[in-house]
């Protein structure tokens, strides 16, 4: 039998396993923002520099989909209600970050982590597949920063690529080798404690 974490869908199923659902994505979306308050403001870009992305790599590589989705989804609404959960910006918290520069990343994340834990579930889990979804991920949380910000700033194809994607490949490729790494080294610890 799978020891997968998953995300059970009926009413009848054990309080046991909802509390671990909710404690799951309750961790895990304070991992994030935890992660998120690690960033570096770039003076030639709206957009900083976060750790942010690695927990949705990281964790879309540990969790199932529907848990990696619900994760972010969370952690989506605790940022827009106004919790200290975003990278520290000049904005207003709450909506304004998912209103913002920065909210293609933002809005992101659940899509990224879910076709990231989709494309690992799907592979022998070697580091190879884990740094080939997460680099899938990566991709996704890239491209559709880059697109708000094109709708957002109404600028041209080659200055969003320098304001919003460029400045981020070199620490997203060390994002997705150390959340591969960390991943396919936590499989086997996780079967010897198990």
């Amino acid at each position: 039998m799978s020891k997968e974490l998953s995300f059970p869908l009926a009413p009848t199923a054990a309080p046991a396993v909802w509390l671990r659902t909710a404690g799951i994505v309750i961790l895990g979306s304070v991992f994030a923002a935890v992660c998120a308050r690690v960033s570096v403001p770039l003076f030639f870009t709206p957009v900083p520099l976060s750790l942010a992305p690695f927990a949705v790599l990281l964790l879309g590589l540990l969790l199932t989909p529907r848990l990696a989705t619900a994760t972010f989804a969370a952690y989506l609404v605790e940022g827009a209600v106004g919790l200290p959960v975003f990278a520290p910006t000049p904005l207003v918290p709450g909506l304004a970050h998912l209103l913002g520069p920065t909210g293609g990343y933002l809005l992101a994340y659940p899509l990224a982590a879910l076709l990231i834990s989709f494309l690992y579930r799907r592979t022998r889990h070697s580091f190879t597949a884990a740094t080939l979804s997460a680099t899938a991920g990566s991709l996704v949380i890239l491209a559709c920063g880059a697109l708000w910000l094109a709708v957002l700033t109404h600028a041209s194809a080659q200055s969003v690529f320098t304001l919003a994607v460029l400045p981020f490949l070199p620490a997203d490729v060390l994002k997705i080798a150390a959340a591969a790494a960390l991943a396919t080294g936590f499989r086997p610890l996780r079967r010897r404690t198990a």
